[in-house]
Formats: C-alpha cells, sequence, structure tokens
C-alpha cells in the first residue's frame, strides 16, 4: 500500500517498484482517513507511510490500526521519523531517494517478512501506533486530539475537551463534554502524550483533566472524589491526591 498526498510521488514509487516483481501494489491512498480505510480492508504486507499528510498524519494513521502491516516511512521530513525509525519501522526513506535506496529498503522488507512467510514464528509486530508517536514526538510537545475508530469512522477529539480516561480491561473510556468513546489502547501509553501540566493520574483507572475539577471532597479515609463540573465524580487515591497537590 502506498500513502502519500503527493501524485507524483506515489507515481514515481509505484514505477520504482514495477522492478520488483515480489511487491504487488494492492492500492493508493492520499490522504490518512484512505490509508486507515484500504490498509484495514486489504491487511497488505507492507504500506509505504508519508508522515505529514493532510487530516491524518503517518502516525495517527497508525494509531488506528488494530493490526499494522510493516511500515517504511517515506516522506521529505525526517525530525519525527527518524526517532520513530531508530525503534520499529523497517526502515525510513528520506525524499527525494532512488531505485538503490529503494531496493535496499525492500530487502529490509523481505527479512522482516520471511518468517511468518515459511510459515515461522512472526517477526516482531509493530508497536501501537500511540507508543510509535509517542517515541517520534520531540520532548515538550505533546498530543493536541485523540482518534478513535469507530468502524468506518474516525472520531476526532480535541484534548482541550477532555473530562477524563478510564481504564476498562484492553481499553481506555475518553470522556468528554458528556460523551464517550472506547478506544483499545492503554491508559499508561495514551496518558504518556497528554501535557502532565494538565492531566494527572488520579487513580490507577483515571486520568483527570484538572480544569474539569470544581472541587474536591473526602470519600473515605485516604480516598477523595473530584466533583466536575455537571457533576461526573472521578475516584482520587492518596498518591492521585499527592499528585493533585502539587499541580494545584
Amino acid at each position: 500500500m502506498i500513502v502519500d498526498d503527493e501524485l507524483p510521488a506515489r507515481a514515481l514509487l509505484r514505477e520504482y517498484l514495477q522492478a520488483h516483481p515480489d511487491f504487488e501494489v494492492a492500492g493508493e491512498c492520499a490522504n490518512g482517513f484512505e490509508a486507515v480505510k484500504a490498509i484495514s480492508e486489504t491487511r497488505p504486507d507492507l504500506a509505504f507511510l508519508d508522515v505529514q499528510m493532510p487530516k491524518l498524519d503517518g502516525f495517527e494513521v497508525l494509531e488506528l490500526l488494530d493490526d499494522p502491516p510493516a511500515i517504511v516511512f517515506a516522506t521529505a521530513y525526517d525530525e519525527f521519523a527518524l526517532k520513530a525509525f531508530e525503534v520499529h519501522a523497517v526502515d525510513y526513506l528520506l525524499k527525494p531517494f532512488g531505485r538503490e535506496r529503494l531496493a535496499e529498503a525492500l530487502d529490509r522488507v523481505r527479512e522482516r517478512l520471511a518468517p511468518a512467510a515459511s510459515g515461522g514464528a512472526p517477526a516482531p509486530g509493530m508497536p501501537s501506533g500511540v507508543r510509535l508517536a509517542a517515541a517520534a514526538r520531540p520532548p515538550g510537545q505533546f498530543v493536541e486530539r485523540l482518534l478513535v475508530r469507530d468502524g468506518s469512522r474516525v472520531h476526532v477529539i480535541p484534548v482541550d475537551r477532555l473530562d477524563y480516561l478510564e481504564a476498562q480491561d484492553d481499553y481506555v473510556a475518553i470522556h468528554a463534554e458528556g460523551r464517550s468513546w472506547l478506544k483499545h489502547e492503554s491508559l499508561a501509553d495514551l496518558a504518556e502524550g497528554l501535557d502532565p501540566a494538565r492531566f494527572v493520574r488520579t487513580h490507577r483507572s483515571y486520568v483527570l483533566n484538572v480544569e474539569r475539577i470544581e472541587r474536591l471532597e473526602l470519600y473515605a479515609r485516604d480516598s477523595r472524589v473530584a466533583i466536575l463540573a455537571g457533576g461526573r465524580q472521578v475516584p482520587v487515591s492518596r498518591s492521585g491526591y499527592a499528585r493533585l497537590r502539587e499541580l494545584m
């Protein structure tokens, strides 16, 4: 799968791939939304993924995929993707790249995919998109929105609207302005991308937007609840209360 918002870039990569008959182009996508839908439906072994794209960037695409394929980043911007490559991507192509550099990347892809193709143990999979994005994010920069996939739809939730996050088994319930969405992710991974000056883990199962707190009430010995605007209550453990006191 080729994912790039620039038509000439997609055409050039498709042309280069013609020299490698063991690779078949399953499709092309011009933006992140198209990529999420196409990759989910066709389940390619490999995706060439641009980083900077309209609507959804490359890391947000990964975040929305349940089982990401092998990824080769192909982009003109290296400030984010280089670190992600160091962590887990199969390779990283800095535009403009030539046929020889692509051939090197495809050798790495063959090596990555060979165990599964021969019936052996599969190579280690990609980490979640949230972890990749966190790895590539410059220090001090935090996520500005959360993405939740709901079938073919993608919900975009600005972090400014978040009330709190709640762990629910393998999911996180995202609560914002009276609505809730479930995202398949761990609470720790999702919270890692949030600004710690605004979001505090008040309980092992809750991360709270401190701007939503109206007051704190004692619930039991060493246990409190945060009363939010609108009356919702979020538990606050002893350690969570200590973190809140440091911040407030």
